[in-house]
């Protein structure tokens, strides 16, 4: 399906409003149209009337002009008042769903997107792009069909006065229809180019704002200024190539609609003096040359819009036709709270179909309440395979089960609420502290959001902060330390309480007081839950049930603390290094 099709899908919901929209639109664009007729009316049948005297003449005109103030002043401004009103919200109806729609795509979409993409790109399509949409419904949708009625109208207004001067009045409509056919056809192509650079400047730039206190440390300001520069200079080379194209094109069209005007002026003229034309006539058709030709010349002004707008709908349906790699099946189960007991059935894993396994043949069975570490060496697989058991990758060999139950089976959300998880850098919203922990159940009361503050040894430092539970916690949570951010993280999943919890490098970056205070805190949370720990600081894990030693890919050990060191293999090195590191 193509993109316009996908984008009209949006639109249907709509369209009784769209088509009085156009309606209205009619009656406001006709009655200017009265305009060139009641100049003619008043040339030729009053002023030029040689059988009415001067009261007569005066009489008529008043009445005329009476009647005309009236569709004016009275009728016209209410009908323009709707037909705008109606086509804004119309417009920002559509675009309202298109957005909401967009969001929910975004969620839904996998890590490995978010791993090649960048935040800024994604902002600028459901923001910028999205925006430009609206000018197809606006313009595409409603005034250049208001325009061709125009036109229509006025020609045929013109051929029940002229059918000759109306010939010589549209003569050179073919030449717009060439125009049209040469300059817009590339127009659709320069405009995505220039769009897909802007996302680039926006993704840079949003990269680069996140990462200024690195910029700063490494005093890279002035490289960082050429970076930006580059894209910002390939952006510029893209809009002026853009813009050159589309002057030639106004440059041309232009032309053509002020040549028309002369043409009838020169021929009416001449029949005039022939006395073929009445005066009121010739004024007439001038008028009407304005008429006929401003709606021309908003046809071209329409149709640079409409080639915008559409190159925005493919980048914005290019976006929302992104597959998703995590699929729920049609008969996936809802398994409700499980128990807990999760099994690595020979699990295999890889990023791409091209490139090496990252995990092979992982074999592990967890019973309910059990506490499972992860060590190894960094890029040994660790937290991929944990990555696995909520489903923000799926397995590429093997199955991952809970309950007995395939994952794959289950409703990923469903799957997802049975899991908690506190990351090494877990992110915090610029919220308020109690809406960050209330993301562990957003329906908890403020007594449960305190409960779990308190669980979470968080609550004592949350009082001192200026505003407490509703102080700011700034973007990614900027205004807390490490070990605060990690507390928060950790009092969302006590909200929670969820049966299976995943620990991933959680105190690594913290102090040695805040890590002991964040262990204590994690051992409470894990009692009498399936837990899995990715752990760097080997001491920290020593309490697990079983330790398991992931080394390129692949399970080489697994143990209890005592077990692992009295074999002296893997786990006892690693141990042993830590151990002489840390004396």
């Amino acid at each position: 399906m193509s993109s316009v099709k996908q984008y009209m899908e949006f639109v249907k919901p709509y369209k009784w409003k769209i088509l009085w929209t156009i309606l209205v639109g009619i009656i406001k664009f006709g009655i200017p149209l009265l305009m060139p007729l009641i100049l003619k009316y008043v040339i030729d049948d009053i002023i030029g009337a040689e059988n009415l005297n001067d009261s007569e003449k005066i009489s008529n005109l008043l009445w005329i002009m009476g009647i005309s103030f009236v569709v004016f002043l009275v009728l016209r401004p209410p009908i323009e008042y709707i037909r705008q009103y109606l086509a804004q919200w119309v417009g920002n109806n559509i675009l309202y769903d298109i957005r909401d729609k967009l969001f929910d795509h975004i969620q839904k979409l996998s890590l490995k997107f978010y791993s090649q993409t960048k935040t800024g790109e994604i902002i600028s399509r459901v923001i910028n792009d999205v925006e430009q949409t609206k000018n197809f419904v606006i313009t595409g949708l409603m005034n250049i069909w208001l325009d061709l009625i125009t036109i229509i109208i006025a020609i045929c207004i013109m051929l029940t006065m002229d059918v000759g001067l109306t010939i010589v009045s549209i003569i050179l409509f073919p030449l717009f229809g060439f125009a049209i056919k040469y300059f817009f056809g590339k127009l659709r192509s320069l405009t995505r180019e220039r769009s897909q650079a802007l996302a680039e400047v926006q993704g840079h730039l949003h990269e680069r704002v996140q990462g200024v206190p690195v910029t700063r440390s490494f005093a890279l300001e002035e490289y960082e200024q050429g970076q930006f520069q580059t894209r910002n200079k390939n952006f510029l080379n893209k809009a002026l190539h853009h813009t050159d194209w589309n002057a030639k094109t106004f440059a041309v069209t232009n032309t053509i609609t002020d040549l028309a005007p002369l043409l009838v002026i020169a021929f009416a003229g001449y029949q005039v003096i022939l006395g073929n034309v009445t005066m009121g006539t010739m004024v007439a058709f001038v008028g009407y040359m304005e008429r006929v030709y401003s709606p021309l010349r908003r046809l071209i002004n329409s149709s640079t819009t409409l080639v915008q707008a559409i190159a925005s709908i493919d980048r914005v349906f290019e976006f929302m036709n992104e597959k998703y790699d995590i699929v729920d099946k049609d008969n996936a189960v809802e398994p409700g709270r499980v128990n807990g007991a999760v099994e690595f059935d020979n699990v295999s894993f890889r990023y791409d179909e091209e490139e090496i396994p990252v995990l092979e043949n992982i074999r592990l069975n967890v019973e309910k309440g059990e506490t499972i570490a992860f060590v190894g060496m960094s890029g040994g697989g660790k937290s991929t395979l944990i990555s696995l058991i909520p489903r923000f990758y799926d397995v590429t060999g093997g199955a991952i089960k809970v309950d007995g139950i395939d994952i794959r089976d289950m409703k990923a959300r469903s799957l997802r609420n049975n899991i908690g998880m506190v990351l090494q850098d877990n992110i915090l919203f610029s919220e308020s502290i109690a809406m960050n922990i209330r993301m562990g159940n957003p329906d908890a009361t403020d007594k449960e959001v305190v409960e779990a503050a308190k669980a979470a040894n968080a609550h004592d430092f949350i009082k001192t902060l200026p505003n407490g539970y509703d102080t700011l916690v700034g973007e990614r949570g900027v205004k807390l330390s490490g070990g605060q951010k990690q507390r928060v993280a950790i009092a969302r999943v006590f909200l929670k309480n969820p049966p299976i919890l995943i620990f991933d490098e959680a105190t690594s970056a913290l102090d040695l007081e805040s890590e002991h205070l964040i262990q204590e805190t994690m051992e409470r949370l894990a009692s009498e839950r399936t837990t899995f720990i990715v752990a760097h600081r080997l001491a920290t894990i020593t309490h697990a049930n079983r330790i398991v030693v992931v080394e390129n890919g692949q399970i080489v050990e697994v143990g209890s603390h005592n077990e692992l060191m009295q074999m002296q293999g893997h786990y006892y090195d690693l141990y042993q290094i830590q151990h002489l590191d840390e004396e």
